[in-house]
């Protein structure tokens, strides 16, 4: 279970985001309610972190302000893989097409072994 200040904290974090986009895009929170469709109270209230938009309204939202929907639920480097592992991705870059789908297929298959073993294992 997720606790309530780890809640509070994603929400701040996704409020600041939301408030640095629409800075940087030089829009007002009225032009951003706008082009999303919402009443202003909205977007005052996502960029105080007192309310969360729908997957629909975050949508909107990616679209007016020309971004992502990850960058506004994730922080810089949030969904990066480790380091390690990032070095070895990297690599990847100078084998030929055959070679990318090889290692492609790979990590689907160990990602779908350990879905496995973890199903199984919660059904335990």
């Amino acid at each position: 279970m997720v606790s309530a200040a780890v809640i509070d904290a994603l929400t701040m974090d996704f409020a600041h985001r939301l408030t640095d986009a629409r800075k940087d895009r030089g829009l007002t929170q009225q032009a951003l309610a706008d082009r999303v469709g919402i009443h202003v109270t909205q977007v005052r209230r996502y960029e105080a972190g007192t309310a969360q938009p729908t997957l629909d309204v975050l949508r909107n939202i990616a679209v007016a302000l020309n971004i992502t929907t990850d960058s506004l639920a994730f922080g810089d480097h949030e969904r990066d893989p480790d380091e390690d592992l990032r070095l070895a991705f990297e690599a990847t870059r100078h084998l030929d097409p055959d070679e990318r789908d090889m290692v492609k297929n790979l990590i689907e298959a160990v990602l779908l072994k350990h879905e496995a073993r973890r199903w199984t294992t919660a059904a335990s």
